[in-house]
């Protein structure tokens, strides 16, 4: 099936303008369970009720809060609301281009797929720029009544636009707790060295798939044409050597299977 564009927008560089369509990158592929009544097997559905009266509210009659502390609301209107919005706009704006090691994978958040809108020229012109500089731009755009600053990249010959995190919402490692294990010995580190020099290999992502998902549709799909699917647990073994001997074990093994 081919991709649903699901936003349109400009990309802005300086007075140069690329018209691009927004593609999702991903899909979420989740398994979602119905809640149902156990007496009668039917979907039930999930109403907002106030704890104090036990009184069902509407959708339109809820108001919206934070809590500041707990116990204590701040009542926010939805006019007060609606004027912090930012502004609708088509504009992809570009701050600056920066090298493409320079920003860390963990301010990575949602990918998105660009494509042309028209003006495929200046679209792969670039696109081809950024793959020959070895750059990709930060950006600046709104969508959807949300602001957005993300990066601009390049998959193949194609544009990829990723939503960063904030500031805020991303852990320094320097805020972890120091290891207070003893540092490994020669032997554990040379080993270790020798041990990922073995699994050096590429990324195939075909390899890796969700098998919860897998085996819940598998389950699903037998239930329905009636099979009964035995339910094994996986049995976790307990250990208590040391690092030096887990290693060796794994490199005999991986030298064993090589072989």
């Amino acid at each position: 099936m081919a991709a649903r564009a699901i936003w349109k927008a400009e990309i802005g560089l300086g007075k140069t303008k690329v018209p691009v369509k927004l593609y999702s990158a991903v899909s979420d592929r989740t398994v979602h369970f119905r809640l149902l009544d156990p007496d009668t097997l039917t979907p039930v559905s999930q109403r907002m009720v106030a704890p104090d009266s036990g009184r069902e509210v509407k959708n339109e009659e809820v108001e919206k809060g934070f809590e500041v502390q707990p116990g204590l609301l701040v009542k926010l209107e939805p006019a007060e609301l609606e004027k912090l919005e930012p502004k609708p706009s088509r504009d992809i704006e570009i701050i600056a281009f920066v090298p493409d090691a320079e920003i860390d994978h963990r301010w990575y958040d949602r990918p998105y797929y660009l494509g042309p809108d028209g003006d495929a020229e200046a679209y792969f012109a670039l696109a081809e720029a950024l793959r020959k500089e070895g750059r990709e731009g930060l950006a600046r755009w709104t969508m959807r009544g949300k602001r957005y600053v993300g990066a601009l990249r390049t998959e193949g010959p194609y544009l990829v636009l990723i939503t960063l995190r904030h500031l805020e919402e991303v852990v320094d490692a320097s805020a972890l707790p120091r290891p207070q294990a003893a540092a490994p010995t020669k032997a554990e580190a040379r080993m270790a060295e020798q041990l990922v020099e073995m699994l050096r290999g590429p990324f195939e992502p075909q390899k890796y798939r969700d098998e919860y998902r897998h085996r819940v549709t598998e389950l699903i799909e037998a239930k329905r044409k009636g099979k009964v699917v035995p339910i094994r647990k996986p049995r976790r073994k307990k250990t208590d050597e040391s690092l030096e001997k887990l290693l060796e074990k794994s490199l005999k093994a991986r030298k064993k299977g090589a072989a």
